[in-house]
This record gives structure tokens, C-alpha cells and sequence, in this order.
């Protein structure tokens, strides 16, 4: 709590009521807002989930200052690699697999989450190998045609093998198990019943929390100081001592753990993947999310992670009754509409608050 609010600092007794309130306020919001219908649950879901992407990608963009703008390829690494160990695809096109699994590929998540952080940061290593002397516009035009490799390779991994499915994708995903219940099933607790989203409402804020643990405690570690060197003045850092070479590489292994993981849960929570789901534009999104909420920063970046989620969300619900409420009609398309107001938003925020909405405590200092 003292991350997000620094006010609390020597006041542990006034830290642990105010982290006692925020658990009482998250564990109740599922159950409030879903009486207004699952819509507005499944919406928190994703928002979780892009809060998960967003602190991976702080840890690249924000902490070692490496433009990535192809993220989304550890989302998708981490969503396939869950589809293939939960799904009967690998079971139905190889039959050396069929003979030695006859009851078919059922992976429990915990395992598939360590396996899929674990191949994501193979991923980030792989990225970050041949682009250590790139900087700037250099490493962001590189990285972008890694994210777009790794599409167009999902894309078309369907022949003379059929691994992914190409573009159709793949369907028919186990969802993720606990104590023996199945997530996509509702869950009576005292008479008192929980609906899928809500249930995977609680697996997404637990690895969240778990997420912005991690990331706070490398913030203030000793390698996140050196990550922090690196942004500042790659020279000066080397000169120091930094071995600039592994730090960078596992800040990209890092980045990339957190993205397959939350692919792992996107996977599972959508019961289908396919490559269309892994453009340009979510990575894009997601830097959006880390520079608009404040980079470096833990807060900011929760916090504009779930802001330029849930604007366009909103506006897709509300944007049409708002018309008719003014005008009597609809004017402009829903779909027009709300990506012109959150276009609009995000240039009215660069313009008044460019160093993000809830920037780091001691930014711009020396």
C-alpha cells in the first residue's frame, strides 16, 4: 500500500486497514456489478488480464527503457501453448501423441502457468539476443517485426504439420480447473451462487496481486536499480559496473513471463484462440496503457491499463443510448464513436499530463 500511496509510509497500522479496505472492495465488486448483468464481469476479467500485460511490459518499457512494440507475441505464445496442452487438437492430428495419451492432452493449469511463463521468457530471450546494441526507433522496428513473425508463424503452422490450425484457430479449450470444479461452471457457496466470470474474477486477481508483488519487489531490488541505470544512461551504467548485456536480457525474459501467463489465462477463459486475436493493435494498446498511465511507475500503469480497457468498453454500451438520450437518434455509429472519443481522450491526456495520469514520485528529478 505504501507503493500506491507513499502518505502511508510509518503508519503500518494505517497501511494494513487501508489494504484491508481494498480486499474487501475487490473481493465484493464481481458480485456488485454483476447485477447488472455478466457483460460488466467479464469486462473486469479482461481488464485483470491487460493489467497483467501491462506490468510485463513496464518492466521492458518502463523499468529498462526498451521500446517493445511486439509484446503481444508472448500473449500469444503463452494462449497456444495452453490451447495445445488443453485442447483435443494434438490428440486428433498426431497419432504417435493419441497412442501415448489415449484419454487425451487435459493439462492442469498449474501446470500449463509455470510452463507458459517459462516458454514466454524463452521468447523474451530470443527477442532480446539479437537487438542488444539496437536502441530507439532501431528496437522498436525490430521488436514490431518479431510480434508480426510470430502471427504470421501462428498463421501458418498448419501445414505440412498441423500444430496450430492455422487460421481457424483453436477451439475446444479445457477450461481451468480448481479442487476439482470446472470454471465454466457456475459454483453454490452457502446457497449463494458464483457465475464462471466471477470465478475466473478471482483466479485473474490472485495472479494479478501475485504480478504486482513481483514487480514491486524487483522495482526495488537491486537489479531494478540497474534497470533503472540502464534507462537513464546506458554508458554511464556500464561504466559503473552494470553488466548491461544480462540485465537487458532479463528484463526482456521477465517482461515476457508475465505475457504468457496472461495469455495461458486468456486462453482458457475464452475457450478459443487464433491469430487474429494477437495484432499489431493490442500491442500497440498495451504500450499505450504503460506510457499513458505513467511508466516505471506500478499505480500508473494499473491504472492505465484498466482506464484504456474499460473507456472503449463503456463507450460501446453506453454510446448509442447516449445519442438518443440528446438527439433523439443515433448520429454517428457506436463502433465510430467510441474509438473517435478514446482517440480523442488519449491526445487530451499526452497534452496535459505528458509524463502520464499518475507518474512516479520523484520523476523529472536529478
Amino acid at each position: 500500500m505504501q507503493t500506491f500511496f507513499p502518505q502511508l509510509a510509518g503508519k503500518p497500522r494505517a497501511a494494513y486497514a487501508a489494504a484491508l479496505a481494498l480486499a474487501i472492495v475487490l473481493a465484493v465488486l464481481p458480485l456488485v456489478v454483476g447485477l447488472a448483468g455478466n457483460a460488466w464481469v467479464r469486462m473486469l476479467d479482461f481488464a485483470l488480464l491487460y493489467i497483467m500485460l501491462a506490468l510485463g511490459l513496464n518492466i521492458v518499457v518502463g523499468y529498462a527503457g526498451l521500446l517493445d512494440l511486439g509484446y503481444v507475441a508472448f500473449y500469444a505464445v503463452g494462449a497456444y501453448l495452453y490451447a495445445l496442452l488443453s485442447s483435443p487438437h494434438l490428440i486428433e492430428n498426431f497419432e504417435w501423441i493419441a497412442a501415448m495419451l489415449p484419454g487425451g492432452l487435459h493439462s492442469p493449469v498449474w501446470l500449463v502457468i509455470p510452463l507458459a511463463a517459462l516458454l514466454a521468457a524463452a521468447f523474451g530471450v530470443m527477442l532480446g539476443s539479437p537487438t542488444l546494441r539496437l536502441r530507439g526507433d532501431y528496437l522498436a522496428i525490430v521488436t514490431l517485426g518479431f510480434g508480426e513473425i510470430i502471427r504470421i508463424f501462428l498463421n501458418n503452422l498448419n501445414a505440412p504439420l498441423n500444430i496450430t490450425n492455422g487460421p481457424q484457430g483453436l477451439s475446444n479449450i479445457d477450461p481451468v480447473r480448481i479442487a476439482g470444479h470446472d470454471l465454466s461452471k457456475p459454483l453454490e457457496i452457502a446457497g449463494f451462487t458464483l457465475e464462471s466470470v466471477q470465478l475466473y474474477y478471482y483466479l485473474f486477481l490472485v495472479l494479478t496481486v501475485l504480478v504486482i508483488l513481483i514487480t514491486i519487489r524487483l522495482q526495488n531490488s537491486r537489479m531494478g536499480r540497474a534497470w533503472m541505470a540502464i534507462r537513464e544512461d546506458e554508458v554511464a551504467a556500464k561504466a559503473m559496473g552494470i553488466n548491461t548485456r544480462n540485465v537487458k536480457l532479463l528484463a526482456f525474459a521477465i517482461g515476457a513471463s508475465f505475457g504468457g501467463v496472461s495469455g495461458a489465462m486468456f486462453a482458457s477463459f475464452q475457450g478459443f484462440v487464433s491469430p487474429e486475436s494477437f495484432v499489431l493493435s493490442e500491442s500497440v494498446v498495451i504500450v499505450a496503457m504503460v506510457v499513458l498511465g505513467g511508466m516505471g511507475h506500478v499505480p500508473g500503469v494499473i491504472l492505465g491499463a484498466i482506464l484504456l480497457y474499460a473507456i472503449p468498453e463503456v463507450l460501446r454500451y453506453i454510446a448509442k443510448p447516449a445519442q438518443e438520450l440528446l438527439f433523439g437518434t443515433e448520429v454517428v455509429a457506436p463502433e465510430a464513436l467510441r474509438m473517435l472519443v478514446f482517440g480523442l481522450a488519449m491526445v487530451l491526456i499526452m497534452l496535459r499530463r505528458p509524463e502520464g495520469l499518475w507518474p512516479a514520485p520523484r520523476h523529472g528529478r536529478t
